[in-house]
């Protein structure tokens, strides 16, 4: 029990620290400090460093010599990295997914669609980026590997940083809005390969706005 209390204080912690990151709190460069964090949490360093290192991980922190961890930089590098792997997983995970759908599973891309398209007209920032990871794991849950499934859910989540830059105007919302609704339908169509043409095309949209709001396009 006292090592499932452990976890679950980390667990709980590493999504505050990411949270901060991930909607600006914490803005590229910060410095994150083992013994504020852990005053300000009112916990040991443990669980913290146990934080930091998973975020590290996902590419959210850097551990810098003689400053600890440090917030990442928007990097292009990075987003070429992130969305090479998407636009190469992603379909393949479609596709294999696709012939395990059913009514409840549509049902459920249909909700977190609606939830998507609410946050997105409420300017609900910090809720953009967790739906849209939300929507694209349900578009591949019933694919019948769970290897790659975990790894795009950690690329989701290293991305949901880029994710809410890239929707930060109008028309790049409503162009995600669309797609979105486009997968659902050519989904329920039955045929893979538009399906996974589209997500192609949505995984490249995205990166094509993020270079632009990077001033690399």
């Amino acid at each position: 029990m006292p090592a499932l209390k452990h976890r679950t204080l980390s667990a709980a912690i590493l999504d505050q620290i990411r949270q901060t990151i991930l909607d600006g709190s914490a803005p590229a460069g910060t410095q994150l400090r083992q013994d504020a964090l852990a005053e300000l949490y009112g916990v040991s360093r443990i669980p913290v460093r146990e934080a930091l290192f998973q975020l590290e991980a996902e590419g959210l922190v850097r551990m810098v010599p003689h400053k600890g961890a440090v917030v990442s930089d928007l990097s292009l590098g990075e987003v070429d990295d992130v969305f090479d792997l998407r636009a190469l997983l992603e379909p393949r995970l479609l596709a294999a997914a696709l012939p395990h759908y059913d009514a409840a599973l549509f049902e459920s891309l249909e909700a977190i669609q609606g939830r998507f398209v609410a946050a997105i007209a409420a300017g609900d920032v910090a809720r953009w980026g967790v739906l849209n990871a939300e929507f694209h794991m349900a578009l591949y849950g019933r694919a019948p590997q769970p290897r790659t499934r975990q790894v795009v859910a950690g690329l989701l989540q290293t991305s949901d940083r880029y994710t809410r830059m890239q929707l930060s105007t109008p028309a790049a919302m409503r162009v995600a809005e669309r797609e979105h609704r486009g997968l659902i339908d050519l989904c329920r169509a039955g045929d893979p390969a538009p399906a996974c043409a589209l997500l192609v095309r949505h995984i490249e949209t995205v990166r094509a706005g993020l270079r632009r709001v990077l001033g690399q396009a």
